[in-house]
Order: C-alpha cells, then structure tokens, then sequence
C-alpha cells in the first residue's frame, strides 16, 4: 500500500511538471521572436510615421489650426483630416489618457507573458495576431505619454492620440482613427477568428473521439 502511495504521489508530480509551461512541450523557434518584433516594430513605425506626416502636412486640428481642413482621396468618401482623440475608442474616457496608458502598458506585458512565457507564440498565427496589437498599443501610447506635444498646444491635448483617417458615408462620419487603431483591430479579428476555429477543431476532436469510443 505504502508503495503504492509513492508511486501515485510521484506520479502526480511528474504530471504537474509536464503540463507547466516551461515544460509543456511547446519550443519556440527563435524566428518567433524575430517575426514578432518585426511586425510590431514596423507597425509602430509605421502609425508614427504617418502621424508626423500628415500633421506636418495638413497642420493641427482646430483650435490649433484651420476648422474644417479635409483633403479627399475618393471624395466624399474617404479623406485626410487631422484629429486628436483625448479619450479611447469613439473619444469615450477623455480626461483618462494617463489612465489608458497605464494600462497600454499593462496589455503589453501580458502579450509578452503569453507569447513567450506560456508558450502561445508556438501558433504563427497568434503571434502575428498579437505582434498587429503590440504594434498599435506602442503607436497610440506614444502619443498618450505626450511625446509629441508643443507648448501652446491645448493642455488636454498632452495626453490626447494623433489621428488623421477619414472615413464618411453620406451624413454619417465615422469617428477619425489611424494605423495603429487598424492594427488593433486587425489584430483583434485575427485573434476572433482564431478562437472560432480553435473552437470548431476542438469540437470535431470531441465528436472523433466519442465516435471512437463507441
């Protein structure tokens, strides 16, 4: 009895050593890491790029600069126009934007933790995912640490997200955003479809394996 005991206490704790992450089986290639900073990095880049352009082109937003300043590329459709957003999505939470870099900072971390640490980034598909989303969370947290703000400019502006997207459709204007709000939502649907999938294969896994029993 005694030793069976053992056993089975042993045999418990080499099961609970082989499903921790660390040792769940799952490497990660090291062009893993390279593909994930690369996107992300490029997609910063990018979302910060644009944002200087376009601001040096078409001038701050009013009151700074001239009301009603839209240059139209497939007019009147979609077009350029210059904008700050205070607040997070549709301008909600303005006032917070110390608020919402914190927690900017916080997702960040956890993407890390579950790319690298729980070994999420093994699926090429969530790493791509989740590198649009870190590229967008440093792109927009740029701007709410107030790294691009001037003396002069309106105080609530100093936390406030440079976006300059313009997207109208007959009397209704979709709220102004920029690159890196497209690859959070690019992101975002990645990440959705991923779910679904993973869902419906686990689902057909289940089905298999009552089949099977039977």
């Amino acid at each position: 009895m005694r030793s069976r005991t053992r056993r089975s206490a042993s045999s418990v704790r080499a099961n609970s050593k082989e499903d921790s992450p660390q040792s769940c089986g799952l490497s990660i290639p090291t062009s893993r890491y390279v593909l994930f900073g690369l996107i992300a990095a490029c997609g910063c880049a990018l979302d910060l790029v644009t944002k200087e352009l376009v601001f040096r082109w078409r001038g701050a937003p009013f009151p700074v600069g001239p009301p009603n300043h839209e240059w139209w590329l497939w007019e009147p459709f979609i077009g350029i126009e210059t904008a700050i957003n205070p607040g997070a999505l549709f301008g909600l939470g303005g006032g917070y934007g110390v608020v919402f870099a914190a927690l900017s900072v916080i997702a960040a971390l956890a993407i890390v933790i579950w790319l690298f640490w729980y070994r999420a980034a093994a699926d090429r598909w969530l790493t791509i995912a989740l590198s649009f989303v870190m590229g967008g969370i440093f792109g927009n947290l740029y701007d709410r640490l107030g790294f691009w703000w001037q003396p002069g400019m309106p105080t609530h502006w100093q936390s406030g997200v440079r976006d300059w997207i313009l997207f109208r459709y007959q009397n209704h204007t979709w709220p102004n955003f920029n690159i890196a709000d497209s690859l959070l939502v690019c992101g975002a649907c990645m990440l959705l479809v991923h779910a679904f999938i993973d869902r419906k294969e686990a689902a057909k896994s289940t089905a298999a394996k009552e089949v099977a029993s039977e």
